[in-house]
């Protein structure tokens, strides 16, 4: 009888430690609202419209780069449109009273949230600020291959 337990211990052990294992696996932790927001996603993108009440090219807050206070119809909200060289490179200007039309998603900072513009749009043109995954575009990424031939060299 002792053998038997000997023998039946280490895979009754064995057995345990594997299912907490399988048990653990099962059990993925779904993402809060904070963890979302911390990560790009353009499935979860929506469209702001509204008019800019506020523009700067180089914001001291936090995320760094051009930022707009856009008034839409559900209140003001803080948007960043990323590195302001993008939307200069296209020739679109923004200007306190634009009416212009947004599409990001809502992203956390700390405490607090802003908006991350992907596509930035005024009248019938339209500038994409952010790649789909989320990152800042730089205005050399927005140049056509002709023009990026023409500064080969020159960096």
């Amino acid at each position: 009888m002792k053998s038997f337990i000997r023998l039946l211990l280490p895979i009754l052990i064995f057995a345990a430690s594997l299912m907490l294992c399988l048990t653990a696996s099962a059990q993925q932790a779904v993402p809060s609202d904070a963890q979302l927001l911390r990560t790009y996603s353009a499935n979860r993108e929506i469209s702001l419209v509204g008019t800019i009440v506020k523009c700067e090219s180089a914001s001291a807050v936090p995320p760094m780069g051009a930022h707009v206070t856009l008034q839409t119809t559900a209140g003001q909200v803080d948007v960043h449109l990323g590195n302001a060289k993008v939307l200069e490179v296209h020739h679109l200007a923004l200007n306190a009273g634009d009416n212009v039309r947004i599409v990001g998603e809502p992203m956390a900072l700390g405490e607090g949230t802003y908006f991350a513009a992907r596509i930035v749009q005024k009248g019938t043109q339209a500038v994409a600020v952010r790649n789909p995954k989320g990152f800042p575009l730089t205005p050399a990424a927005t140049l056509t291959p002709a023009q990026n031939e023409a500064l080969r060299g020159v960096r």
